[in-house]
């Protein structure tokens, strides 16, 4: 590795060659080959009509699979509706298909309000909001309703499946099938296997993933699974950096200069701040709490941790900049210069800690895998290879001497001189 910003056109292509087979490998999985029978889906429910919904189902519109796409009010599924069309319209009028192909995709898809309608699908995905009861209680009705042999699938992005899977008297047939956000357009599926999914339910789901065009990584049930799993200490540690006296934009220079799309501050912007923030429950204990008490909630508010034009063009916020630094001192910290090298070493390091983590404990079934989705689901950026294949570039040893309370793995890999990546 020539240093931790810089990376030579000979090491982008290795790492792009390395890439383009641990994307063929991905989709090997041990106890799974091609004598596991595979179910017929031919007609697919998505319970939910907002982004996620909408975007699961253009997926399956797109290769011709009839959906059935349900909600509980009226005005949210016609919303969904006029999204997906606009959507088709927006891509008919770029020239990407004729309106007649738009047109046809849009008589493919069924709306309903009535989770009964969704009885003669094949695979049934609910995308509705992150809460473990409202998911239960939904698997608990789907058990009622779906036919015998019919795949249960949940999109969610860090909930316990074993347990969702106990709504019903067939965990056999559930599986996690986390898409990304926008979900018609990110390449990244996670297949999630929970501890009773059966193998063709999981070769299934392996195969709609190549039917749709997506690329999919096969993992475990943890919090998170893999990508969220990693993103949360990178997400701890930016936090940290503005405790030491870095301000967010300084943060999110080092990780696009890295080659990251955006920063982890951007980032937390465009989804919105106040996602799984309660008004009623915030007492100003966080940055984020305190950004969201003033209504800057991200780019939606044209304010979070950056102020945003009317073009939505994040711009470095006075704002933030005082309340940065009035709660650093609140907090008893001593403000002092930071390197961009450091905010990159203190973001990534541990990020590669919990994937060796994550290998250790059977979440992933190869450390190519990690990389896979990091560079397909969250913009780690190809010419590095993702973050085990980079890890090896640094030296796991050094990583292991960085980090707080290095794995198990890590230490293993760091003692023996090997690699992640074989």
């Amino acid at each position: 590795m020539t240093d931790l910003f810089t990376v030579s056109p000979d090491e982008a292509a290795a790492a792009k060659e390395y890439l383009d087979r641990a994307q063929a490998e991905s989709w090997n999985v041990p106890d799974i080959g091609p004598e596991t029978p595979l179910i017929p889906v031919e007609k697919v429910g998505v319970i939910g009509a907002g982004t996620m919904g909408g975007g699961i189902s253009m997926n399956f519109l797109n290769v011709g699979t009839p959906v059935t796409i349900v909600e509980t009010q009226a005005a949210a599924l016609d919303r969904g509706l006029a999204t997906i069309r606009k959507n088709y319209e927006r891509s008919a009028a770029r020239g990407r298909f004729t309106m007649e192909e738009a047109e046809r995709r849009m008589a493919l898809l069924t709306p309903s309000l009535d989770l009964g309608d969704l009885a003669d699908c094949d695979l049934i995905i609910e995308a509705v909001f992150e809460n473990m009861d409202v998911k239960k209680d939904i698997f608990g009705r789907l058990d009622q309703i779906a036919k015998p042999g019919a795949i249960l699938a949940t999109n969610t992005s860090a909930l316990d499946i074993n347990e969702i899977a106990t709504a019903t008297k067939r965990p056999e047939a559930v599986i996690g099938l986390h898409f990304f956000s926008p979900a018609n357009v990110m390449k990244l599926l996670e297949i999630v296997r929970a501890e009773k999914t059966s193998k063709e339910v999981v070769a299934t789901s392996l195969a709609v993933a190549k039917k749709i065009g997506k690329i999919a990584a096969v993992v475990g049930v943890c919090p998170g699974f893999v990508g969220n799993r990693i993103l949360f200490p990178r997400q701890q540690a930016a936090q940290a950096l503005l405790l030491d006296g870095a301000m967010p934009w300084d943060v999110d220079r080092a990780l696009t200069a890295f080659g990251f799309p955006m920063g982890p501050f951007a980032m937390s912007d465009l989804a919105g701040l106040d996602i799984g923030w309660q008004k009623e429950k915030s007492k100003g204990e966080t940055l984020r709490d305190i950004l969201c008490e003033m209504d800057r909630r991200g780019q939606k508010t044209g304010a979070g941790y950056y102020d945003y034009d009317a073009e939505r063009r994040a711009v470095p916020s006075p704002v933030v900049e005082q309340i940065v630094r009035h709660f650093v001192a609140k907090k008893g910290g001593t403000p002092r210069e930071i390197t961009q090298k450091e905010i990159l070493e203190r973001c990534l390091y541990p990020m590669v800690n919990e994937g060796a983590k994550i290998l250790d404990e059977g979440i992933a079934i190869r450390a190519s895998d990690i990389d896979v989705v990091w560079v397909n689901g969250y913009g780690w950026p190809v010419a590095r290879g993702g973050p085990m294949y980079w890890a090896d570039s640094v030296g796991p040893a050094k990583i292991a001497a960085a980090v707080k309370d290095p794995s198990p793995y890590l230490r293993t890999i760091a003692d023996e001189g090997a690699k992640f990546t074989g």
